[in-house]
């Protein structure tokens, strides 16, 4: 994962080089990789008791799983994102009589473009904005998200929760060890990104620069699981983390290398499974 989480982490595949294929990648980010990332997804919205009184913010929604998962729990979203692709599958998911999602159906709202392009002076403030693409992963990841907040906040009330994500500490993230792949082979490029551990501050680091008030965090396992290697890998490099390093080298050295970091966990069935801990850090607007 995030996006992206080259800073398209997860949600940014309009800045990958152009050999990717961008609708093939949104695709397997929607089908393979996006539901990494339920377990967080699920416990933000208990604890926040995410409902019908809930006016609901995404930043970098990407293929609007999050945001699905919301609506069901009858709070009215609003999701924004800059790459055409995933937003494309968010639509197909949340607003399938809605093909363009330029009008909003059922507390339904999906725009293509920057956090102002979803203001409104005519609705009521956002209750809760959500930034679910984990940071801590590449050096430098948690640049221009303290902008991204700056230019949402005002869409959101007095009191509003603010929720941001990071991976955990690298010894309980097994995908670290895979991720430093794409450091390896992304060597002459490395000021696109390298890997890092991710530091135990970092998201406060980010709700200070924003001017936010932190009010509470937790950890949740995400386990990363695939039904085969060819699967893990497809998911794996839809989070663009990987797209440094394909630019670097190809595709073909990339799968290779990536296929090789896998097998430690590929279990005895070919399935592959990796155990993660992601923490998330709620603040508040003051």
């Amino acid at each position: 994962m995030t996006p992206t989480l080259v800073r398209e982490h997860l949600s940014h595949p309009g800045s990958a080089p152009p050999r990717v294929n961008l609708c093939a990648r949104a695709r397997d980010w929607s089908e393979i990789q996006e539901r990494m990332l339920v377990p967080l997804y699920e416990t933000v919205y208990e604890r926040l008791e995410v409902g019908p009184a809930t006016r609901l913010l995404g930043l970098r929604c990407g293929s609007g799983l999050a945001l699905l998962m919301a609506a069901s729990r009858g709070a009215a979203v609003t999701g924004v994102d800059p790459s055409p692709e995933r937003l494309a599958l968010a639509r197909e998911r949340l607003l399938p009589d809605d093909p363009r999602g330029t009008r909003a159906r059922a507390g339904t709202r999906l725009v293509e473009g920057t956090p102002e392009d979803t203001a409104d002076p005519e609705t009521p403030p956002y209750t809760l904005v959500t930034v679910f693409e984990p940071v801590g992963c590449l050096a430098g990841d948690s640049e221009g998200l303290g902008e991204l907040l700056a230019a949402a906040l005002p869409s959101a009330g007095h009191g509003a929760a603010v929720v941001l994500a990071g991976w955990g500490p690298p010894e309980r993230c097994a995908t670290s060890s895979v991720l430093r792949v794409a450091t390896k082979l992304a060597d002459p490029l490395r000021s696109a990104g390298s890997w890092r551990p991710a530091r135990r501050d970092d998201l406060e680091e980010v709700a200070q620069r924003a001017g936010l008030k932190p009010d509470g965090s937790g950890r949740v396992a995400c386990p990363f699981g695939y039904a085969d290697l060819d699967s893990a890998v497809r998911g794996l490099l839809s989070t663009g983390l990987f797209d440094a390093a394909v630019a670097a080298t190809d595709r073909k050295q990339v799968d290779k290398e990536l296929t090789e970091a896998l097998h430690p966990y590929r279990r005895p069935d070919g399935t592959v499974w990796m155990p993660n801990v992601f923490r998330y850090l709620i603040a508040r607007v003051p």
